[in-house]
């Protein structure tokens, strides 16, 4: 799937691109039909909400799980990040599911996916993004990314190391930087049905506010970084900092609905 040059303009401009119903609904029972076979593993790679056994993140599903290894590799999500990044060879940065369980969920801090990048894993370059696929309808009530247009031109802001809000610690904005952005740019919380996706920039600023609903909001991220731009410090787990700087392949955009010959076509 490739982006329109109004796209892409507007990606530029204001860090973000919103694109709704861009998998279809059998597409999406296939993936929602594993997600809570994901959320009920016991292992590392599945985080719990601090003081709860509610799922908040799994990361690197697609090493562990057949129908995520394959979303990984779709091209309707790898296609548009290797135009926004000016190439064609990307890896996974990191791949997760982020839950915001119904009741549950609890907050995402203000931050920049850059800062924790960079910070933590040494990535020299904000050449590196984030693409969300919702897997469940993201909504006004249960806890929609909200992100701050334009902020991504600020470049990496400086961040404290927040460890102990929630049971996964960001590199976080304070209060006074937020204010100031939000003055300038306002705020958007892009909304919408499953098998919408989300486009942002490493360095835009983004938060969520916690769950109150019975509506779960589950979104997968694939987070892409061009080869010539990896991380050079592994001190975080490769399940949440990919040191496998192998290049994608995409498969065939039915790779979902028809695995078989979705397997066969890319082998050939």
């Amino acid at each position: 799937m490739r982006l329109t040059p109004k796209q892409l303009r507007q990606f530029e401009e204001e860090g973000y691109l919103f694109l709704p119903n861009v998998f279809s609904p059998p597409e999406m029972d296939v993936l929602n039909g594993e997600v809570p076979r994901v959320f009920a593993q016991s292992r590392p790679e599945v985080i719990r909400e601090k003081g709860s056994d509610a799922p908040r993140t799994a990361f690197y599903v697609q090493t562990w799980n057949d129908i995520f290894a394959r979303l990984a590799r779709h091209p309707r999500l790898v296609e548009p990040g290797a135009q926004i990044l000016g190439s064609d060879k990307l890896y996974m940065h990191q791949f997760k599911i982020n839950a915001k369980a119904a009741f549950d969920g609890a907050v995402w801090q203000w931050h920049q996916d850059y800062a924790t990048w960079h910070n933590d894993d040494d990535m020299p370059t904000p050449r590196a993004m984030n693409i969300a696929l919702f897997l469940a309808e993201a909504n006004e009530f249960n806890g929609p990314l909200m992100f701050i247009p334009r902020s991504h031109r600020q470049g990496r802001l400086v961040a404290g190391h927040d460890v102990t809000t929630t049971s996964y610690p960001l590199w976080t904005i304070d209060h006074e930087t937020i204010t100031r952005l939000v003055a300038e740019g306002g705020i958007v919380a892009p909304k919408g049905p499953p098998g919408s996706i989300l486009l942002f920039h490493g360095n835009l600023v983004h938060a969520s506010g916690s769950n109150l609903t019975p509506w779960s909001r589950w979104i997968v991220y694939l987070s892409l970084n061009r080869c010539d731009n990896a991380i050079r410090r592994f001190k975080r787990p490769t399940w949440i900092a990919n040191r496998d700087f192998t290049p994608i392949e995409m498969l065939p955009d039915n790779c979902l609905t028809e695995p078989a010959r979705a397997t066969r076509g890319a082998a050939e």
